[in-house]
């Protein structure tokens, strides 16, 4: 029997798996099969094949495939059972099934035993190479969606941070560098990329994690109790005053004291923290005495410092004390599939909250996830998954369960816009996002799709395809 393979073909999806795709054809003519590994070969898919269906099952509990490529009709097993027995034994492997030409009742029946879809003979060889790349760009979905949810058992690499993604792993070698000394920390990023968890981190890392962790975010409070709320103050300090109050300062003695939102600090305010900063010591308001601390400074910002700075806005002998050793904290949009191990996460956890049992999301969700260009980072991921988990009436979270801006990202916010000219879109845009919502209501099925479209299949798949961005995967170098 005759295989044949191809490295430079590249995978469906850069988040993914990159080694070519392996197929498994079974067809009961040995040139039919030999045609397909070989033209499949050329193009760098790793074909093997098998003429009974018996057979090509033996291979599938031996090997690792990416779909399955099967006839309808075989002697010893016919095509319907043996994607029923896929179906029921291997349920994330896709099966394609091959019948002939106009043969729709055996399409039909073939997707009810649990074909991802089917190709008709004589094969449009552009049309399988379509339907071959979805169903690996799904079964590799799937993979990475099951391998992500069991990596939440394992212990996570830096305190409570999740992620396995490049830019996640240069951050915890900085973050545990940082930790082992007692350093002034300053922490960027954009608004909920989890910079208060970083800080966190840190301190649970240190030879301080026995003693307290202070947090305060300074645009949450008024410049009038700013400075009581850092230094403390005495009684009969102000109205109100009628007893002591220890500072975060004084309180996060012998620990960490994280001032998130830094570069709200007024610049009232920014030389008295500067003076505590270099002499160790606070002066509570309304006190004569100061008071000596020891606690680690962490600060974070969404801001640039360095513009503040130049625009006289943020002092720059403030900020250089700050800023010793910076750490800039990756927005969720470039972490990949980081997204789908954080979502996996607090479906867990509120799921475990609210007492119901919800064991995983589906593939179009996941999909989803990874589109969606998430403006609040992790802190919107979250809300999502909560809301989700709330809004739910299954085992496995559906699109329906999301928050409308993720259902709709880059799909169909509107069909036809307003008369805003700010709203008008392009043809072919809207054109898009009529497809992808006839393709939403009718579950999926391209093909009652293409006859509601008025498309043949071969325009349709096209233009799914270019949605999806696969028409535009490079070769691997």
């Amino acid at each position: 029997m005759k295989d044949s393979s191809n490295q430079n073909r590249p995978a469906p999806s850069d988040n993914f798996d990159s080694s070519p795709a392996r197929i498994l054809i079974v067809d009961d003519q040995k040139s039919m099969c030999e045609m397909l590994a070989d033209t499949l070969g050329l193009n760098g898919y790793e074909v093997q094949w098998r003429t009974q269906a018996v057979e090509a099952l033996e291979l599938v509990r031996q090997n690792q495939f990416d779909v399955v490529l099967t006839d309808l009709k075989m002697p010893d097993m016919n095509g319907i059972e043996f994607c029923q027995y896929i179906s029921r034994e291997y349920s994330e492997l896709p099966v394609v099934v091959m019948t002939a030409f106009g043969s729709l009742e055996s399409a039909v029946s073939a997707i009810r035993a649990g074909a991802f879809d089917f190709v008709t003979k004589p094969l449009d060889f552009e049309i399988l190479e379509i339907v071959l790349q979805r169903a690996v760009h799904h079964f590799r979905l799937r993979q990475e969606v099951k391998q992500l949810k069991a990596a939440l058992d394992l212990s996570q690499p830096f305190g409570k941070l999740i992620g396995k993604s490049t830019s996640m792993q240069r951050l915890y070698q900085q973050l545990a560098r940082v930790a082992a000394v007692d350093t002034t920390v300053l922490i960027t990023g954009e608004s909920g990329s989890g910079k208060e968890l970083a800080a966190n981190s840190i301190h649970q890392k240190s030879k301080r994690h026995n003693k307290p962790f202070v947090a305060i975010n300074c645009a949450a409070l008024p410049e009038s109790l700013m400075e009581s709320e850092l230094f403390g103050h005495v009684p009969g300090a102000f109205t109100g005053a009628d007893k002591k109050h220890d500072g975060l300062f004084v309180r996060a003695n012998g620990g960490t004291l994280f001032l998130d939102e830094i570069g709200e600090l007024s610049l009232t305010m920014q030389p008295k923290l500067l003076r505590a900063l270099e002499e160790n010591r606070v002066r509570p308001v309304g006190g004569n005495e100061e008071i000596p601390f020891d606690a680690r400074l962490i600060t974070a910002t969404n801001r640039d410092l360095e513009t503040a700075v130049e625009e006289k806005r943020f002092r720059e002998d403030l900020f250089y004390r700050l800023n010793v050793v910076q750490i800039d904290l990756p927005p969720l949009r470039t972490r990949g599939t980081d997204i789908l191990l954080l979502a996996q996460q607090f479906i867990r956890t509120f799921a475990e909250k609210s007492g119901v049992e919800i064991k995983e999301i589906s593939d179009s969700v996941a999909q989803r996830l990874l589109d969606y260009n998430w403006p609040g980072n992790v802190r919107e991921l979250r809300n999502a998954m909560e809301r989700a988990v709330t809004l739910t009436d299954s085992v496995k979270l559906s699109v329906e369960d999301l928050p409308e801006a993720i259902r709709t990202f880059q799909s169909r916010k509107m069909l036809i816009a307003g008369d805003n000219p700010e709203e008008l879109r392009s043809l072919e845009e809207v054109e898009r996002r009529y497809i992808l919502h006839v393709l939403d209501a009718v579950g999926g099925n391209r093909t009652v799709a293409s006859q509601i479209l008025g498309l043949d299949r071969k325009t349709l798949y096209r233009k799914l395809l270019r949605y999806e961005g696969l028409e535009n995967s490079e070769p691997a170098e």
